[in-house]
Order: C-alpha cells, then sequence, then structure tokens
C-alpha cells in the first residue's frame, strides 16, 4: 500500500496533505522519513511526526491575492508570509482557499486532522459572508436550500441568509468543492464580487485581519478536536 493511502485510511491526512507532509519529512517508515510512492509493508513501523511534538493549532487570515499552497513564479503564499513575518516554519494549511478569496484557514502540524477535517462526508460547516453583482432574492435562497446544479453535479443542500446589505449574504456549506460558492452563483445568475470565509466548524475568523494569527486553544481546542473525533 503507497505511504499516503495509508496515512489517509489512518486519518492523519488526505492523499494529497499526506504528499505535503511526506516532502516536509513528517511522516517515517520505520525510524526514516518517508519517500513519494514508497509502499508500506507488512511489519513496517509507520509513525506520524506530529504526533511527537507540540502540536500547534492557528486560526489565520489569508487575505486576497495570497496563494494557499504551491505558489507559481512571482507569487506568495500563507508559508511564505509566516516563515517572513513571524517566523513560523512547522504548520501547514488545512484545505484551501482560492486566490480571489480572502479569510480563515486552519493551520497546524497535527497531521490527524486533515482528513477529518476535510471529510465530504463529515459535514463540517464552513461559513462565507460573499457580496454579489444584484440584489439578492428568495429565488437564490431557495436555490441554495434545494441544492444546485454545478456542471452535471447537485450540491449539499446550503443555508443561504440575507445581510442587511442588499448584495450580501452569508452561505454555509458542509462541503468543499473547487470554487462551489462561486460556481452555485453563477448557476443562479449571480457573481461574486468578494468572498469571505469567517467560520469553519467552531473556529472563527473573528477580528483577525489579513496576514493575522491567533492561536486555537482552550475550551475552543477542545470542542473542535471533539467534533473531528480526535483525542487532544
Amino acid at each position: 500500500m503507497r505511504i499516503n493511502k495509508y496515512a489517509a485510511l489512518q486519518g492523519w491526512a488526505s492523499r494529497r496533505e499526506a504528499d505535503t507532509l511526506i516532502e516536509k519529512g513528517a511522516i517515517l517508515i520505520n525510524g526514516k522519513p518517508a519517500q513519494m510512492g514508497q509502499k508500506v509493508e507488512e511489519g513496517d513501523i509507520v509513525e506520524l511526526a506530529g504526533k511527537t511534538k507540540e502540536k500547534k493549532y492557528l486560526a489565520y487570515y489569508k487575505g486576497r491575492g495570497i496563494i494557499t499552497h504551491s505558489p507559481a513564479e512571482g507569487e506568495t503564499d500563507i508559508l511564505t508570509r509566516l516563515q517572513r513575518d513571524y517566523k513560523i516554519t512547522d504548520v501547514h494549511p488545512i484545505g484551501r482557499l482560492d486566490k480571489d478569496s480572502e479569510g480563515l484557514i486552519i493551520l497546524s502540524n497535527d497531521g490527524r486532522i486533515t482528513g477529518p477535517l476535510l471529510d465530504p462526508e463529515a459535514a463540517h460547516e464552513k461559513e462565507y459572508d460573499v457580496t454579489v453583482d444584484k440584489n439578492v432574492t428568495g429565488i437564490l435562497i431557495n436555490n441554495f436550500a434545494k441544492g444546485v446544479d454545478i456542471e452535471g453535479y447537485v450540491t449539499k443542500p446550503a443555508k443561504a441568509e440575507k445581510q442587511k446589505n442588499a448584495r450580501k449574504v452569508t452561505i454555509t456549506l458542509t462541503e468543499g468543492k473547487k470554487h462551489q460558492i462561486r460556481r452555485m452563483c453563477a448557476a443562479c445568475g449571480y457573481q461574486v464580487q468578494d468572498l469571505k470565509r469567517v467560520r469553519v466548524a467552531n473556529i472563527e475568523l473573528g477580528e483577525l485581519k489579513p496576514n493575522q494569527y491567533r492561536k486555537i486553544a482552550g475550551a475552543e481546542l477542545k470542542a473542535f478536536l471533539e467534533e473531528l473525533g480526535v483525542e487532544k
């Protein structure tokens, strides 16, 4: 079994995120850093290095124009900003937020939370403040509640609530297809002008500003890990 599949089955990370952990040397096979594509054989001892290190959990405000993962030449990603501005090097983003969107990203060195947090069947809520190009109507609200056909895939029911500003809406999803909100809005005849994620599960963006972070700890962390089914 390939190491990234093994890591996913252990609940440490999705296969994609496991590749990132492997690149960082965070997954060990028989005490040595795993190699990309390496197979786990019967009797191998596989460990997640983060289990023995101090576990860190951060709530970070990704600004617009910042890349979550794998920046192209001339682009800046979250980890570059963290290292440059705060000397933080031992966490990685859980999930993604596209370049033109902003808001909450959870970062951690605890690979155990990646799989449970990103599991599409787990239905963890993600809440967004969205501005569209025209007034929000009841039709849009109802369409989101029923599910929207985006290129042949019907989304799970989502909650949409109009804000005081007629062109602003709060949208809560329990799944995370690529550019999902933008595609859902486009299918309903709207164009997204601004999109900010303000909550993931019980973790809220709060008063953070772009490129600011705070530690997730105490009762907030306890509730978060309990929702994911991960021991503290």
